[in-house]
């Protein structure tokens, strides 16, 4: 019975052994929270982020580089100078004066009545008021732009006279399609050369005894016919409806001498 009892006497102690060492244990466990405290030093890496925009204060240099871009509008005023050149060779290049008629390449003859000057641009230029009686209107034309435009002084009466002459040939027709003969023949009308104005009357006419014409020719010889009438009425000072008349005649007399049938090319 002793005996048995000093055995139950020792299972008490191996309890408290195993409670001081689960004890310790826990002793143990309670340090890995000290590892937390290393990790709030994490943050302080975040202090250099802050220089970054320190890296921003350079890009403000940048815009000293546009003030010498100012600079670029003081050449404007030099290009605004050169024009000052160009009004004296405006008034040099003053070749008609009122009541001259001339020969402008798509209207035909018209008379200046006029120049006047306006200021465009702080520029004075010089302008020919010209009136077309045929087609009633009225065109400025700059002085220093008739050359180019194709303006010409009206025929002499030595020039008209060659030009009638021509009248008195044989028509020339080619064999082509007619549209491409009609873009041929509106070239030659508003080329504003007497001696091609005149080719087309001729090569368009027809007489009683010729086959009629269609109406896109018919139009475009009596397009061509009052043309040529209206410079012959200015050369020979007489009106538009006896040039249109002589121009007729001589085109009749010359088919009537001529065999009745065209030349071809």
């Amino acid at each position: 019975m002793a005996s048995k009892k000093q055995v139950n006497r020792k299972k008490p102690k191996s309890s408290k052994s195993n409670s001081s060492k689960v004890k310790t244990k826990k002793a143990v466990s309670k340090k890995t929270p000290a590892k937390k405290a290393s990790a709030k030093k994490a943050p302080a890496k975040k202090a250099p982020a802050k220089k970054t925009p320190a890296k921003k204060a350079p890009a403000k240099k940048t815009p000293a580089k546009k003030a010498p871009a100012k600079k670029a509008p003081a050449k404007k005023a030099l290009a605004k100078k050169a024009p000052a050149k160009k009004a004296v060779t405006k008034k040099i290049k003053l070749q008609y004066s009122v009541g001259d008629f001339i020969v402008y390449p798509s209207h035909g003859v018209g008379e200046i009545t006029d120049i006047q000057t306006f200021e465009i641009a702080e520029e004075k230029l010089e302008m020919y008021n010209v009136i077309f009686d045929k087609e009633k209107m009225t065109l400025k034309i700059p002085t220093i732009k008739a050359k180019e435009i194709g303006i010409r002084k009206v025929s002499s009466r030595n020039e008209m006279k060659k030009s009638l002459e021509i009248l008195k040939g044989k028509a020339k027709i080619r064999r082509t399609m007619w549209s491409r003969r009609a873009q041929e023949y509106e070239a030659k009308i508003n080329s504003g050369i007497l001696t091609e104005l005149t080719e087309v009357v001729r090569d368009l006419f027809r007489n009683s005894n010729q086959p009629e014409q269609s109406y896109s020719e018919r139009q475009l010889y009596e397009s061509a016919r009052d043309r040529l009438a209206r410079e012959v009425a200015v050369v020979e000072k007489t009106d538009d409806d006896k040039a249109v008349e002589k121009i007729e005649i001589i085109l009749n007399d010359a088919t009537r001498k001529s065999s009745s049938e065209n030349s071809i090319i």
